[in-house]
């Protein structure tokens, strides 16, 4: 995670740094790993496109944690792109 990711993705609604004790959810941190679903990552690179958000606005990628299915909407060289290594 990055935190112009976490920013970003709690303006689109979804608080990702808010801890929920309820539901065993402590909140993230830049630097966290997590597993992001695919629309929200796309969402993120979209807007880094056309709001000129930093490109730090979309969080690296862990391609060996990658389901290969996203290659069906990501090409692996915009995936390379934003690979974080492990």
């Amino acid at each position: 995670m990055t935190d112009e990711f976490l920013s970003f993705s709690r303006e689109q609604g979804n608080d990702l740094v808010t801890p929920r004790p309820e539901l065993e959810f402590p909140g993230l941190d830049p630097g966290d790993r997590w597993c992001l679903c695919l629309g929200r990552w796309i969402e993120a690179l979209e807007a880094t496109q056309a709001k000129r958000l930093p490109e730090t606005t979309v969080p690296p990628v862990v391609l060996e944690a990658t389901n290969e299915a996203v290659l069906d909407s990501v090409d692996l060289e915009t995936l390379e792109s934003h690979s974080y290594d492990v």
